[in-house]
């Protein structure tokens, strides 16, 4: 038999889905080459005599992850292909529903894709479940893609590719396959032979079984560690399907619902905190509760509280970055008090707010405001209040988007502000209303407290730097850069120092703390897959006439640190029933964080990495050297997790037994 002859037997179905295979890998990977595209950068990065190799191997990897999702979808219409040819049942109707069946799971597919390119953009990682963060207030969601033209690119992008998809490739090839079959009473008529349907469906079904299953190994589907074939995080990233790493996600998620973190044993884990605490008493039913009891005059100071949107200190002077974005508060740490080696508790603009000001780290997949009922919390606005003080919330956007105003007011704070309470025409989009007008509409209602004789307590969140980027018109601000993802930048700070110096000018100034800190950091410079840039923050406190002198920390702190560090500053008496340490008195020997479903743990040279696939890995994050080192430093590794593992489930104990103010 001519090899001509063989393709003529081979039966209609069998060359339409094969066809329609081919076609969603190319379309896979042409999103795959927007993805290295839009990271250029990332390729030239890699070691000249390698980034062939390494790209190849990506998109080999590619093809493999593309075939897992393209075999799900086309495994059901095969069978049921199969076993209508086998049995002699073909008939346009089960064509017509399976070309249908199959076209919208490939949209769905392809709308996932696209949503990949600029969540892999935001958080250098695939699509995953993280998404959902974004997705809890729709209104929210769909003027924000409306007002970013970025956003908008790609649900044009998704849009075009299903028109062309389903007009110009399925339908044509659908046609084309079945469009000449002789049909007689609806039945299509294919005279082939039995042994070789039943052949083809054997051979055929045990390949797409295989193409499915990823991996020859008995031991293991692929996985999503499977992808990680070398020390580059980007390729190692780029091998992977969106539509894989979201499913995963979402089984993963499914697989721990209503499940509580079970890293270690509570009483170990408690014991271990207990020590590295250094507490010895069992003064308080929380376990970690300890008296904190200063030696010297209390102070009598407000505290402002600046919480800035993807201030990453990458994006400062002082850490290595040469475009002079921010020039102010690069000018401040000449005359504060700065903390070098410091992190955000997670990547969120909610987990920013939370760790901040209530000193507890993030869990794991979990929303801490939305925990039902709302959690009272030991931290600055419950404790502040119990000192005499008047808690403000100024926010530029909705305040019950995430929870945060119901957290917010069973937790201390006397007002929230938000964009329903500034000018209307400055409200310019989905996050309302720019930085500069938050600050501005700040200054008299913080000074009628202090008219009052009344300390206050305020935090203040911006937004500015986050899509959609908006640059106020009609304002003294003049961006030095041209491309706006720094200009927004510029214009941030820019809009910090306009409200230190309307502050400067109010009697409340000599007499307050400013605290300035980011909520989560960017994704700048990835050396890792869960880049550090995204959360190194900076730690400024600026008080001119009460820290008369700079001062320099390198040891290691985060946001959970800011509430007890805050109240070291104030020689308030106070019940410390957190997670986090005064920095001016207190070291501890790791600072973590977490990516939603990853754990982040940083020492003073060492950079460790769980993913949620159990894979691991340990990084001289110091040398920049993406090279893993978890199997030479185990000691080191097991180290760092057992801290870690052993602060969270005790964070969660406290949580879960409702011991979070317990401090009396």
């Amino acid at each position: 038999m001519s090899i001509k002859n063989f393709f003529v037997k081979i039966p209609a179905h069998i060359k339409y889905l094969f066809k329609i295979y081919l076609t969603g890998i190319a379309i896979f990977t042409f999103f795959r080459i927007i993805i290295v595209i839009t990271y250029l950068d990332e390729v030239a990065k890699l070691p000249e005599g390698e980034t062939l190799y390494l790209m190849f191997n990506a998109f080999i990897m590619g093809f493999r992850f593309d075939t897992v999702i393209s075999g799900y979808i086309l495994i059901f219409p095969f069978i049921v292909f199969s076993l209508f040819a086998i049995f002699k049942r073909y008939n346009q109707i089960t064509f017509k529903i399976f070309h249908y069946y199959i076209g919208v799971f490939y949209s769905i597919a392809f709308a996932l894709c696209c949503i990949d390119i600029p969540f892999f953009k935001h958080y250098f990682s695939r699509l995953s479940t993280a998404i959902f963060q974004w997705t809890n207030d729709q209104g929210f969601i769909i003027k924000m893609i409306f007002q970013e033209w970025t956003y908008l690119i790609f649900v044009i992008l998704f849009v075009a590719l299903v028109i062309f998809y389903w007009i110009f490739i399925n339908k044509k090839i659908f046609k084309k396959t079945f469009g000449k079959q002789k049909i007689i009473s609806g039945r299509i008529i294919e005279k082939k032979h039995l042994v070789l349907q039943i052949s083809l469906f054997i051979v055929l079904g045990l390949i797409l079984f295989l193409g499915i299953r990823g991996r020859i190994d008995e031991k293991s589907p692929i996985r999503v560690g499977t992808a990680y074939f070398s020390a580059y995080p980007f390729p190692n990233q780029l091998g992977l399907n969106p539509v894989f790493t979201f499913i995963q996600s979402c089984l993963d998620d499914l697989k721990n619902k209503d499940e509580k973190i079970n890293f270690m044993d509570e009483a170990e884990a408690i014991a271990n905190v207990r020590g590295y605490f250094n507490i010895t008493s069992y003064d308080f039913p929380s376990p970690i509760s300890r008296f904190i009891n200063p030696t010297r005059k209390q102070l009598k100071a407000n505290v402002v509280l600046v919480i800035m949107e993807s201030m990453s200190a990458e994006k400062m002077w002082r850490y290595g970055n040469r475009n002079n974005l921010t020039p102010y508060l690069d000018s401040l740490l000449m005359v504060s008090y700065n903390f070098d080696n410091f992190y955000s508790a997670g990547i969120h603009t909610f987990t920013g707010i939370y760790s901040s000001i209530f000193a507890y780290p993030i869990l794991q997949k979990q929303h801490p405001m939305k925990r039902t009922p709302i959690p009272i919390m030991s931290g600055l606005p419950n404790t502040l209040k119990e000192n005499g003080y008047r808690n403000y919330l100024f926010l530029t956007h909705d305040a019950q988007f995430d929870n945060v105003a119901g957290f917010m007011y069973a937790n201390g704070f006397d007002r929230v502000f938000s964009n329903e309470d500034y000018p209307p025409e400055w409200d310019l989009s989905t996050l309302g209303v720019p930085d500069h007008i938050m600050f501005e509409q700040a200054i008299p209602r913080l000074s009628e407290i202090a008219k009052q004789n009344n300390l206050f307590f305020a935090t203040l969140v911006t937004a500015s730097d986050h899509g959609p980027y908006i640059i106020p018109e009609g304002i003294p601000f003049k961006p030095k850069t041209t491309d706006i993802h720094n200009q927004i930048v510029e214009y941030a700070d820019w809009a910090i120092k306009r409200f230190m110096t309307l502050a400067s000018q109010e009697s409340w100034f000599k007499n307050t703390i400013f605290v300035f800190v980011a909520d989560h950091g960017a994704n700048i410079d990835p050396q890792f897959d869960l880049p550090l840039s995204f959360t190194h923050s900076p730690f400024i406190i600026f008080a001119p006439h009460i820290l008369t002198e700079p001062r320099y920390y390198t040891e290691l702190g985060g946001q959970i640190d800011i509430f007890p560090t805050i109240m070291g500053l104030l020689n308030i008496p106070y019940v410390n029933n957190t997670m986090g340490i005064d920095l001016f008195n207190e070291t501890r020997p790791y600072i973590y964080f977490t990516a939603d479903d990853k754990i982040g743990i940083v020492s003073d040279s060492l950079y460790m990495i769980i993913r949620p696939n159990g894979n691991e890995s340990l990084y001289s994050y110091r040398t920049k050297n993406a090279m893993d080192l978890i199997k030479s430093q185990t000691v080191q590794a097991d180290s760092m997790k057992l801290y870690v593992y052993s602060m969270m489930q005790t964070a969660q104990y406290i949580l879960e037994k409702n011991l979070t103010n317990q401090t009396k």
